[in-house]
């Protein structure tokens, strides 16, 4: 694909991965359109881009059908990254905010095949998969694609519209034959990430000196954090790859328990303190782990960056931006909040 004969629209490109995703867009020499409500984006992490005028930007809520219109009229290519979420605690306790993602998809689906968008790539998520599948932190399980049923079973109400947003662009392409993949992210992290995010949640607890210092869960829990960088670059191989709504693991395949993970932050940043667990406190599924067979066969990806190495550049970076009593004051409200 020639990127440089390309224009795309990244939705939620004010976010984490979505900015991340307009700077290796750029890169590649697109024309570049962002919307986004700056409901928890940042306007600075696509700052620079637009002093240069190098990317556009439309403020504006794609619930609403004219600016679903407007933000894809003139587009070849949609990445939709842009959802009501948050980390564990927001979509544990957010259901209702977590449904309107529902309509958002629906009406962006829809102006996309009015308009004649060429393609979409769709921000799903390892959410999508059963509950039941993974409660055992013993068992080896890696999730493969199609074990995200029939019989259905996704991980609250953000898993279920990421479900239904997967199912919409496949039935696109099979009636209409709009062009889609959707790529099933597992626990991005990285620069840029937020607190309410398990890593980015770790580091924040030892950079304000958290003592004790409190997990969610048993600690138990089993999780493969995927760097941000390995993320974007399996987004846009997808959209070179795959047209027919596909549905693509994009994480690693590394088992990494969530004590190990917390034990490593206090190990590097040199925290000392109490570990104190809190298993009452939302957790989601103990097993999550996913199996990246199909995108190596499709899309010749595999993550380039070991947990522990993006770890160690995660913490560099939050530590050299954060201010202290900010994050103090800013922490206990991001734990549940976007």
């Amino acid at each position: 694909m020639d990127w440089k004969r390309c224009k795309v629209l990244v939705t939620g490109g004010l976010s984490f991965i979505g900015s991340h995703l307009v700077d290796a867009l750029v890169k590649r020499g697109a024309t570049v359109r962002v919307v986004d409500d700056v409901s928890s984006g940042k306007i600075d992490n696509i700052q620079g881009h637009l002093k240069v005028g190098r990317v556009e930007f439309i403020k504006g809520d794609l619930k609403v059908q004219d600016i679903a219109l407007k933000a894809v009229e003139g587009m070849d290519i949609v990445f939709h990254l842009a959802a009501d979420h948050g980390g564990r605690g927001y979509v544990d306790l957010h259901q209702a905010a977590c449904s309107t993602n529902l309509l958002l998809d629906g009406l962006l689906f829809q102006a996309c095949y009015k308009s004649g968008i060429k393609k979409v790539i769709y921000a799903s998520s390892g959410c999508v998969y059963p509950d039941y599948l993974q409660k055992d932190p013993k068992e080896i399980l890696y999730l493969k694609e199609e074990m995200a049923g029939p019989p259905y079973e996704a991980d609250k109400m953000y898993g279920w519209a990421k479900l239904m947003g997967e199912m919409t662009l496949k039935a696109y392409y099979k009636d209409y034959g709009m062009k889609s993949a959707s790529c099933r992210y597992f626990t991005v992290y990285g620069e840029r990430g937020v607190e309410n995010h398990a890593v980015i949640a770790m580091i924040a607890r030892a950079f304000i000196k958290q003592d004790p210092f409190i997990v969610w869960g048993s600690g138990e829990q089993i999780r493969n954090w995927t760097y941000i960088d390995d993320i974007v670059c399996g987004t846009i191989l997808a959209a070179e790859n795959i047209d027919d709504g596909t549905a693509i693991n994009l994480g690693t395949m590394e088992r990494i328990r969530v004590i190990d993970a917390v034990n490593e932050v206090l190990h590097r940043t040199g925290h000392k303190a109490e570990v104190k667990l809190r298993p009452e406190m939302p957790t989601g599924p103990y097993n999550r782990v996913a199996d990246n067979t199909l995108a190596k066969k499709l899309l010749n990806w595999e993550p380039q960056v070991k947990f522990m190495d993006g770890l160690y550049r995660t913490i560099d970076w939050y530590f050299s931006t954060k201010d202290r009593k900010k994050v103090k004051k800013i922490l206990s409200k991001m734990l549940t909040e976007r």
